[in-house]
């Protein structure tokens, strides 16, 4: 029996939402569907997990779901461990990324920024400090 968890995250511009996490990121497309042309879902691979990534468009057998987009509200953030969180946000602000809070050193070792990607989800990127 296969375990596994992971996020998805909905997006009104899936291929734009791609490119921030496989491109700015570095996350890897591991499945695509459909295989060719314009997706409806992605995953990403990244390290041992994966992220999901799909359009508000309705499965068909889903219709009667309330399965509409948020109208407004935080309500979820992704933390992304990243190799240099001050080299991502530095490639993020020319695409037009808002920065929420810039990377800062944290007393537990960590440093950290918060981003928007493209559909407003608040991203926590961090890593290990090093010395």
């Amino acid at each position: 029996m296969k375990r596994d968890v992971f996020a998805i995250l909905y997006a009104r511009d899936l291929p734009r939402l791609v490119r921030f996490y496989r491109d700015l990121i570095g996350m890897t497309e591991s499945f695509r569907f459909p295989e060719t042309g314009d997706p409806a879902y992605v995953t990403l691979a990244w390290g041992d997990g994966s992220l999901g990534l799909g359009t508000y468009d309705v499965t068909p057998g889903l219709e009667a779901r309330d399965l509409r987009q948020p109208k407004e509200g935080r309500g979820f953030e992704l933390c992304i461990y990243v190799d240099d969180v001050d080299a991502v946000v530095a490639r993020a602000r020319p695409e037009g990324i808002e920065v929420l809070v810039a990377p800062v050193d944290q007393p537990w070792g960590e440093r950290l920024a918060y981003v928007r990607d493209p559909e407003g989800n608040t991203i926590m990127l961090t890593a290990e400090i090093r010395d």
